[in-house]
């Protein structure tokens, strides 16, 4: 019979209070089935697949799972995950004509519900084998995200979250995308407060114990600027150089940031 999730949830959280103790119980669960779903997505990443066959492959773990997606009909978002490829930063919709090829890059973003409450996460996988540029677009934008989780603690401000992402995507020649942020995350899929790749420290919302969010550096190897196709939702880098995506649900506690979305490892 189909697994369902049920939150066990033995995170080190001395010192935190029972209620916020208890909201972080549900939103592990809800990352747990989330890594689930992106793990099943990431294991059938080849040349030749369509994207909208990995759309098939989250909806399908999703209902085994027995939770619901965060995206399908979000702001009337047609599909469970969304698949940008190479150029597209964020919101690329999977379609069948849309076919992987050797060498291209796919940022593979997904949010569940359980409970309740919500998880968003997103990973940025090579297609194959790709340029070592690309390769290092990649690395550096997984990096910038560990560094902007290890600044997410009691009485930081999002601002050195911000500064820490982007000194380190700077640092390696590449660009923070400016016009999407992430954001505050709980019983809604968006809540305050927002959260740049870039800014100064010191600046922005005072982090306190049991906020959760997620962090997610986008970053592009050729400029900071985006636009929005036709569809009203795949946005692209401006001059279309390749941009990578990694994102993470981090509980703000007492004993430093706790990542909601890493599954049980």
């Amino acid at each position: 019979m189909p697994e369902r999730i049920t939150g066990q949830f033995q995170a080190p959280v001395a010192g935190t209070s029972p209620d916020v103790r208890e909201k972080l119980r549900r939103m592990k669960s809800a990352g747990i089935a989330l890594r689930t779903v992106l793990d099943a997505v990431a294991a059938a990443v080849r040349p030749g697949i369509n994207t909208f066959e990995l759309e098939r492959i989250a909806r399908s773990k999703i209902r085994e799972l027995g939770v619901k997606p965060a995206f399908y009909r979000y702001r009337n978002y047609p599909c469970y995950l969304c698949t940008s490829i190479n150029e597209e930063i964020v919101h690329g919709i999977p379609r069948e004509g849309k076919r992987l090829r050797e060498g291209d890059i796919i940022s593979i973003d997904c949010g569940v519900r359980v409970d309740g409450y919500y998880s968003d996460a997103a990973v940025t996988l090579p297609v194959g084998e790709v340029e070592p540029r690309i390769q290092r677009l990649i690395d550096v934008t997984r990096e910038a995200l560990e560094k902007g989780i290890s600044e997410a603690r009691v009485g930081n401000r999002v601002g050195h979250i911000s500064f820490a992402i982007q000194q380190h995507v700077q640092q390696h020649g590449f660009y923070v995308i400016k016009d999407f942020v992430g954001h505050g995350i709980g019983k809604q899929l968006h809540e305050e407060p927002q959260v740049p790749n870039y800014g100064v420290p010191e600046e922005g919302h005072l982090l306190t114990e049991g906020m959760v969010l997620a962090i997610e550096p986008m970053v592009s190897m050729g400029t900071s600027l985006s636009r929005v196709l036709e569809d009203g939702w795949t946005a692209v880098t401006a001059d279309r150089s390749c941009s990578a995506h990694f994102e993470d649900c981090v509980a703000i506690t007492t004993s430093g940031p706790l990542v909601l979305t890493k599954g049980f490892n």
